[in-house]
């Protein structure tokens, strides 16, 4: 089916028994005979295609995409794709195993169409038994507003701030009119927006309306609307890594306001900010989302209307003081700007960065690559299983430690291409190096990136990979061996450029707990904590651009792509990657203060820092800033107050590690802690955590319910039904050590990879003998 130039759907169903995912074969065959049929049969100059599957589950269907974007034609030649999409079908075929495929969807997308279509096959009547093209377009309705209002220019006092606040509600708008709740809502989500370009218009120096969670709710509803009114209004969306951070909307040339998310710039929830910014306001209070039916709207409306109304107030509030605290202490507007990290870089550069001390120098396309590889993060991993008695310590504020204590690479970096005989000590930057960890360094301390499994390893075994200087000489000292190959090198001089910026808010911070001001205490804290990581922001990055045609077609030809698709008359909506790894130089245009070297060094400095104590044999888990302990730490290590020291966090009874953020403990005080990542989240308990301990390649595949799931081909907001294979995947960072079929520890994994150096090795280890 073609919903419109450019882009064609297909899809084959299948009937019982249904296709498994580890069905490979097949199911590359049904994908080659899609694409041979609906797209090389098809006249134009360029084209990509998307595959997706329909698995079936007990409780229904469960759609999702399996790739980005693959080219099968470009200059009007045909492209081999059976070997990418071979990989690729394999490789969910190890998630998802068994699970039952009961359609295949392929979406392809054309540039430069032309007239007339020559099929390739003549096998038609073959070709029909097993699948029929039919129009795939599952349209979703989206959970609809149905309460909506917002607060005009709030004032010094607050207290009568309410009277400011317009408020709208579905069911006021007569049923005889409006006869069914969708044409109700958006009727009423229609009178809200005029409103309030008429209010903006009235106003002139309204420039920004803020909404708190603009990114994953309310701006992909404003969003459809505004694209669906193209005909009255002009829009310019900023969305980065399917995050909405900003909708420009314009009226003709002139534009009328900014929409803007709240929560990127003060990332917390309006309660827990109103509890630490403006107490005197009160609380959210709660209500019963999953209770509120169309059904019973119109009893609950007073309700609904209170608690929407507070909403609205503690955001004003909040905003209000917020951009007070800011402009008070550091003379930073924070309405110029989008997010928490890039309001602290400006506090830093505005208030403590002196140039002429200590210069920043931004990285070139070349030199960020490079350096990127030897940015890691934090250290998390998971190394005994099970214990009794055991001690949870944080440390006090670990990334700004480093920052204010450790030499920091500084001015213009300097390529060295050979290596080969320097000492490591003259050397301070990134460097490639190829390591030797032999199996008696117990834990492995440098990390090694998994491109295939996509994951971080702390490995024994032979490797080349990219290091911050001073952690490849950590790593000599405790018995690893290296050998510099390549590197970009930084000027090293004794100056530390965070240390006033740490002290001062650190400071700042102390005066404010001890005042009881939790007010100032909260904002010095997360200004503190958001700086390092700014510095390694990634110029690779998704967006989503809502345009015209022209520039539809233009996108899917030149970029990445992602997703495309068409929105209205007026607008279709496009994802692709930007300042991927083989673009031009013209095309490399990453974020201002792009300064990954900072934030490599940061982290590294800190993975040195914590190896003390990881290293320790009765380590249990480490997560970037925190170990799980079987004896408590010396007493002149244990602050509460000093940076960089540790605080209990927990004494833990009884507690399970089966994986790098997968645990579960009793504390102390019999409160139960656990903590597993993913979507299953919600379904495990300490009962699952114990029978994964006793039967770890335990699985179980289960349906996870999403209430507010983002469809951003169609900027629809749903429910959604998601297929997770619940469980851990074992020995994918350290494999399990068993003792009479009881799991007691784990050792690291053995890792050999020259990526592509080996002739160069050899080479040199022949020329030191």
């Amino acid at each position: 089916m073609d919903p419109y130039p450019g882009l064609r759907n297909a899809k084959v169903d299948f009937n019982m028994p249904f296709l498994r995912c580890i069905d490979c074969d097949l199911i590359l065959f049904a994908v080659m005979r899609l694409l041979i049929k609906y797209a090389y049969t098809t006249k134009c100059d360029y084209g990509k295609f998307t595959i997706s599957y329909v698995l079936k589950i007990p409780t229904g269907e469960v759609p999702f995409a399996i790739s980005n974007a693959f080219t099968f034609r470009e200059d009007g030649k045909d492209l081999s794709v059976y070997a990418l999409i071979d990989q690729l079908v394999r490789k969910k075929a190890e998630d998802y195993k068994d699970a039952k495929i009961s359609r295949i969807n392929i979406r392809i997308y054309l540039s430069e169409m032309k007239a007339g279509v020559t099929p390739i096959i003549s096998d038609d009547k073959i070709a029909s038994k097993l699948w029929e093209c039919i129009e795939n377009k599952v349209v979703v309705e989206p959970k609809k507003a149905r309460t909506i209002g917002y607060l005009v220019r709030p004032g010094d006092d607050l207290s009568s701030a309410e009277k400011g606040i317009e408020t709208y509600f579905s069911e006021d708008y007569p049923d005889f009119v409006f006869k069914t709740f969708e044409e109700r809502s958006n009727k009423m989500l229609f009178d809200f927006i005029e409103r309030l370009a008429v209010v903006v218009r009235h106003n002139p120096s309204i420039l920004t309306v803020y909404l708190h969670n603009l990114s994953r709710f309310d701006g992909i509803l404003l969003l459809k609307y505004y694209a669906s009114r193209g005909d009255k209004y002009a829009i310019k969306p900023l969305m980065r890594n399917h995050r909405l951070y900003q909708i420009a909307v314009y009226l003709g040339k002139k534009r009328l306001f900014l929409l803007r998310d709240s929560l990127t710039l003060l990332t917390s929830s309006p309660d827990n900010l109103a509890k630490n910014l403006s107490p005197q306001l009160g609380s959210k209070g709660t209500i019963q989302h999953d209770e509120v039916q169309v059904s019973n709207l119109i009893p609950l409306q007073h309700q609904l209307l209170v608690y929407m109304k507070q909403d609205i107030l503690l955001l004003g509030g909040v905003m209000l003081k917020a951009l007070e605290i800011y402009w008070t202490i550091c003379n930073v507007d924070i309405v110029t700007k989008l997010t928490l990290s890039s309001l602290a870089l400006t506090i830093f550069r505005t208030n403590y960065y002196v140039q002429n001390n200590w210069s920043i120098y931004i990285p070139n396309r070349n030199e960020d690559t490079f350096i990127r590889r030897g940015y890691y993060g934090g250290h998390s991993d998971a190394y005994i299983p099970c214990g009794d008695n055991l001690y949870y310590y944080d440390v006090n504020s670990l990334y700004p430690y480093i920052m204010k204590s450790y030499t920091m690479p500084r001015g213009e970096t300097v390529w060295h291409g050979k290596l080969e005989g320097q000492d490591l000590d003259n050397l301070f930057g990134f460097i490639e190096a190829y390591v030797v960890c032999p199996r008696t360094i117990s834990p492995p301390f440098l990390p090694y990136r998994d491109e295939k499994n996509q994951t971080l390893l702390f490995p024994i075994g032979k490797f080349v990979d990219v290091y911050y200087s001073e952690e490849l000489k950590y790593a000599r000292d405790i018995g690893y061996q290296s050998i510099p190959l390549s590197s970009y090198l930084f000027e090293k001089k004794n100056s530390i450029p965070f240390k006033s910026f740490v002290f001062d808010i650190f400071d700042r911070r102390q005066e404010a707990k001890r005042a009881g001001n939790d007010t100032m205490s909260y904002v010095y804290k997360i200004l503190m904590n958001s700086l390092y990581g700014r510095f390694g922001i990634n110029p690779k990055s998704t967006v989503t651009e809502i345009y015209d045609y022209d520039r539809y077609n233009y996108l899917i030809k030149k970029s990445d792509l992602i997703l495309g698709d068409k929105l209205s008359e007026h607008y279709y909506i496009v994802s692709y990657l930007r300042n991927i790894e083989h673009v031009d130089d013209t095309d490399w245009n990453p974020p201002k203060i792009a300064v990954v070297q900072l934030s490599a060094a940061i982290t590294a400095c800190a993975r040195i820092y914590m190896y003390k104590y990881i290293s320790r044999p009765d380590c249990y888990y480490t997560d970037t800033d925190s170990v799980v302990l079987g004896g408590p730490l010396l007493e002149e290590e244990i602050s509460s107050t000093v940076l960089g020291k540790f605080k209990l966090e927990n004494y833990i009874k009884k507690g399970i590690f089966l994986a790098p953020k997968s645990y579960s403990f009793l504390t102390q005080e019999d409160k139960g802690i656990i903590k597993h990542k993913g979507h299953a989240k919600s379904l495990v308990d300490n009962e699952w955590f114990e029978s994964l301990y006793v039967d770890i390649s335990r699985t179980k595949l289960t349906s996870v319910e999403s209430n507010f799931n983002i469809d951003w081909k169609r900027l629809n907001i749903s429910k959604k039904e998601t297929l997770v294979n619940l469980g851990i995947r074992i020995g994918n960072k350290r494999e399990p050590v068993y003792d009479n079929n009881l799991w007691v520890d784990t050792v690291p994994l053995d890792v050999t990879n020259f990526i592509g150096q080996e002739n160069r090795i050899r080479a040199y280890e022949v020329m030191r003998l």
